[in-house]
């Protein structure tokens, strides 16, 4: 039996680049030789696409395969872009379509459609590039809106650039240093509580949905919030399963289906939620969560029972048979 031609998108021009290439290392170690002839696509930060280390055309790139396994990250890897690349191509390919990454990507329109759910999410307001008075509209915003605040840019992940503000002074700079990068920025009530996420992924041991054990994370001391620099320089300590009640897990893993579904997300995801003694707040999905070797959805699979490279066999599956 022939093997599997799968080509493995990693790299990409998004702030989340060296992630992506963590993501798409692990993936690749971890394809069975004896299933699969596995083909590293290396994307470069300026969007050129590279074969054995050489400069190749994309289409070219894409010839012959039977798969992609998408290891990007963020924006045109997350964003809906590479997804209509690749089906303008033909190419079956993992992880949730267009429309849905686009939805899922923009953190605004993700709210709205949980919200819509009956699951809680902060208050937020929508700040603009604008020719009016900024710090004049900050300042209403800080007195008329719950603080602390959280500043978010609306379509990046990994939580980039994201900023916690305990005062006015802290909120006009953080909304100033957002709008340089961005025309919208979201600015998001400050939920305290306990960090969670939680993984899903299609069709695990019959069900439709199956969600992995939710997972707790504990900031390091100063932390307010999960940051970048939480994630991937400081670090923190994480528990899988985490320290979670019975009520609490099955409000979890009940959110994060729900999530996975009324976005129309495919394959697998990863909710975020903040769990407080009113219940739990749903902060955002990651369409394409991280999947190097210490990420959280690798740990809460092997934590669940499945090995890394039965995860990618699984995944593999359900993009190569069109579900």
């Amino acid at each position: 039996m022939a093997k599997m031609r799968i080509g493995v998108l990693r790299g990409g021009p998004s702030s989340e680049y060296d992630i992506s290439l963590k993501t798409g290392g692990h993936v690749l170690r971890n394809l069975s030789e004896e299933k699969y002839h596995p083909q590293d696509i290396f994307i470069s930060k300026s969007g050129v696409w590279h074969v054995r280390g050489l400069e190749t055309p994309l289409e070219r790139a894409l010839k012959g395969l039977d798969v992609v396994f998408n290891a990007l990250h963020g924006e045109y890897g997350e964003d809906g872009t590479i997804q209509r690349v690749l089906e303008t191509h033909g190419v079956p390919y993992t992880g949730s379509g267009a429309l849905a990454s686009a939805r899922a990507m923009n953190k605004v329109l993700a709210k709205e459609a949980v919200r819509r759910l009956g699951i809680r999410t902060p208050h937020h307001v929508i700040m603009e590039r604008s020719n009016e008075d900024l710090k004049r509209r900050v300042f209403d915003l800080f007195r008329s809106s719950p603080q602390p605040s959280i500043i978010k840019p609306i379509g990046k992940g990994s939580s980039i650039g994201v900023i916690f503000a305990g005062s006015f002074e802290e909120l006009l700079s953080a909304i100033e240093e957002a709008l340089r990068e961005s025309p919208q920025v979201l600015v998001e009530e400050f939920i305290r509580g306990r960090e969670a996420t939680c993984g899903v992924v299609e069709g695990l041991r019959g069900e439709r949905h199956y969600a992995l054990f939710p997972i707790e994370i504990k900031l390091p001391k100063g932390k307010q919030i999960f940051d970048y620099d939480a994630k991937y320089v400081s670090g923190c300590d994480t528990h899988c399963p985490g320290h979670f009640t019975t009520e609490e897990k099955q409000q979890l893993e009940g959110a994060t289906r729900a999530v996975h579904e009324v976005l129309g997300l495919r394959h697998y995801s990863r909710s975020d939620f903040i769990v407080t003694p009113r219940g739990v707040y749903f902060l955002e999905v990651n369409t394409l969560p991280g999947l190097a070797e210490n990420s959280l959805v690798p740990r809460a699979l092997k934590e669940a029972g499945y090995t890394f490279p039965e995860f990618l066999d699984h995944v593999i599956s359900l993009a190569v048979n069109g579900k």
